[in-house]
């Protein structure tokens, strides 16, 4: 009988990204938890190991083979990983014949983002499933005819609950999609007491994917809803401080955001791991959550895997809605705004009785998030 459930993601790709590492972590350590036996794949390039220099060098010597070991170590996965290097010719962690094996025997296999793209693994698994978790660019990009991310797979599923639905306009592209919120592991993310620090978060200016056109209209990143809300720390009552991954060719927005009160710190410096990352999500008042305009235009109903994180640790949320609230927002908890006065009146709504919001986020986490009741939910819909 199948007991084994395949996660592929990028982890070794970005050894400074503790956030992101988590995205994977909450499914393989959610599904282990519920009884699976759980591999991850993951795949990386000779181009990209970069020594702590920024230098090209050896697999070996790279800070993305160590960030690698550290992760898996420190979460028991040990025996529970295949690292894919130069195209696949090498198999880190468990050989390649036994990855064909665990890969023919497997109950899902779970690519995230479509990280995965070796036949030799996606070929043989029985069940395999497409988890888009950046809605609105890949089907966007499909329908324009730039590039379909979305072929292969048993079933295709997303993070934008709401694609589909009338008022989302995100294309379906013909495609039967599974939504699902994120899953958040309870037992690693416990209620953390309340605390008087920051509203913050951990974000990219920019990211990877540019601006998209479609039907006459331009969904861009999150830098073009930040900028609305850059004067919010001067007129709310709380304390703004962002880990913000952001270019020196934006060094002027960077000092629109510091001139308006926002704080600025490096990302690598408070969240380069899974246990920074962690510290400093716990360690905050409350996030702020600025998403990007793709996901606050289209009404995606995206929700944010970092939000996620601060609700189990009892931070409450203040939210930008992209689409979610009458799915979880009830000012209570998840406070959600859709502009500057809305995000003002949020934040000292939230500092006004911030026990009461705090207690309500880890309900919330606990009734909509915890990966006991998503996974067994998203598994019942995959057929496994």
């Amino acid at each position: 009988m199948p007991d084994t459930v395949i996660v592929a993601g990028s982890v070794a790709q970005r050894p400074s990204a503790g956030g992101h590492t988590w995205v994977f972590l909450q499914y393989l350590l959610g599904f282990r938890g519920l009884g699976w036996n759980v591999l991850l794949v993951d795949r990386l390039e000779p181009d990209m190991c970069l020594d702590a220099g920024g230098e090209r060098c050896s697999l070996e010597e790279s800070v993305n083979f160590k960030y690698f070991q550290d992760v898996v170590s420190g979460f028991g996965l040990d025996d529970s990983y295949a690292l894919l290097f130069d195209r696949g010719t090498k198999c880190i962690g468990i050989t390649r014949e036994r990855l064909r094996e665990v890969a023919s025997r497997s109950a899902l296999l779970l690519n995230i983002n479509g990280f995965i793209d070796d036949e030799d693994v996606l070929g043989r698994a029985p069940v395999t499933a497409f988890l888009d978790i950046d809605p609105g660019f890949g089907q966007m990009w499909r329908e324009l005819g730039l590039h379909d991310p979305f072929t292969g797979h048993d079933h295709y599923v997303t993070i934008g609950e709401n694609i589909g639905r009338p008022d989302c306009e995100i294309p379906t592209g013909g495609i039967d999609w599974v939504t699902t919120p994120q899953p958040v592991v309870l037992d690693h993310w416990p209620y953390q007491e309340p605390n008087d620090g920051a509203f913050t978060s951990v974000v990219s200016w920019r990211g990877p994917a540019a601006p998209v056109v479609y039907r006459d209209k331009t969904y861009g990143l999150r830098v073009h809803e930040f900028r609305k809300f850059a004067s919010l720390p001067s007129l709310a009552s709380a304390s703004f401080e962002v880990a913000l991954d952001i270019h020196p060719a934006d060094q002027a927005d960077a000092d629109l955001l510091r001139s308006n009160g926002w704080s600025l710190v490096d990302p690598p410096s408070v969240a380069g791991d899974p246990w920074t990352y962690q510290s400093y999500v716990q360690q905050s008042q409350a996030e702020v959550m600025i998403a990007k305009n793709m996901y606050v235009e289209s009404r995606s109903g995206w929700f944010s895997d970092r939000s996620i994180c601060y609700l189990a640790s009892g931070k409450p949320v203040l939210a930008q809605d992209t689409g979610f609230g009458d799915r979880y927002a009830n000012n209570e908890g998840i406070v959600a705004f859709s502009d500057l006065d809305g995000a003002v009146a949020g934040a000292d709504l939230i500092s006004g009785d911030y026990a009461r919001h705090s207690r309500a986020a880890r309900e919330i986490a606990e009734e909509h998030f915890d990966s006991k009741k998503v996974l067994p939910r998203l598994a019942a819909k995959l057929g496994i």
